[in-house]
């Protein structure tokens, strides 16, 4: 059975793919081309703006998909998350001109403008503020002071804001990509498998990414003291030297642990060290 995946135009698309890629499925086509054919696994492909797939997953249009957290939440979209893959991270800010006080704004009404009518709706009525929403399309951060008191938009480094003379006052929300499913989908006993097939290629590739294989040599009577240092998945491999002469061990490490790690593995006795990347890890 064909699975129905529906992918993102724009910022979020490179990572996506690259994704699928390190899992073994490749997409054909042009970057005008929005039904790129895909091979490696069985897929019907889509490509469409971000704040349409939440939508057109949940109505079932398509089995699964990738969206942003903002864009699921902006169209009170029912869907099942199945992993927050933390790609592109973004904020979803509150923001005001420099040099205006926030708590006395706070006291009057508002003209706010923003692309997320439904999050914008909810931050605002849960502040008890009293405004009028203005939706934007794109260039949010060019409202104030003229045409808007304040903006809710989504940020990743701020440098926008700041361009346009404006300060964050609060965080609404965070978001990132989520791999998501349709919950009909998900109770079909096939599609199910092949969706579950697809998340444990994409959790390999992940882990892959956060760890290398650190692979050395020790002498006899240092390899508990390395043993002890290795963090693993579960134990260090550990196998006999040529004529017993010592040992080689492996272990699949985080990447995040080497810079600390390598030092006292050196310290202890550890020689002929390598680092490998991993593709996959399970």
């Amino acid at each position: 059975m064909t699975l129905k995946l529906v992918l993102p135009k724009g910022r979020i698309n490179t990572k996506v793919l690259k994704l699928l890629s390190d899992c073994g499925i490749e997409l054909i086509g042009d970057e005008r081309n929005y039904r790129p054919k895909a091979y490696g696994f069985d897929l019907e492909v889509k490509l469409l703006k971000s704040q349409n797939i939440p939508s057109l997953v949940e109505l079932g249009q398509h089995d699964i998909g990738f969206a942003g957290l903002d864009w699921i939440k902006e169209r009170r979209s029912e869907v099942v998350i199945l992993r927050d893959l933390e790609f592109d991270p973004v904020k979803i800010v509150t923001c005001i001109p420099e040099d205006w006080d926030w708590q006395e704004m706070q006291k009057r009404k508002l003209i706010v403008a923003s692309e997320y009518k439904n999050v914008s709706t909810d931050y605002l009525n849960r502040l008890g503020l009293d405004y009028q929403l203005l939706r934007s399309y794109g260039a949010t951060e060019v409202f104030p002071p003229e045409d808007a008191d304040m903006v809710i938009d989504n940020t990743s480094t701020g440098t926008t804001i700041r361009a346009n003379r404006l300060k964050i006052v609060d965080t609404v929300m965070t978001s990132s990509t989520q791999f998501i499913a349709n919950a009909e989908a998900l109770e079909d006993p096939t599609k199910r498998q092949q969706i579950d097939d697809l998340l444990t290629l994409m959790q390999a590739v992940m882990n892959g990414r956060d760890r290398v294989l650190l692979e050395m040599n020790c002498a006899n009577d240092q390899i508990t003291s390395i043993v002890e240092l290795l963090p693993a998945m579960r134990y260090p491999t550990v196998s006999r030297l040529y004529q017993e002469k010592g040992f080689a061990v492996k272990a699949a490490v985080q990447k995040s642990q080497i810079k600390d790690l390598l030092p006292k593995l050196i310290a202890a006795g550890a020689t002929d060290i390598l680092e490998t990347p991993i593709r996959k890890a399970i």
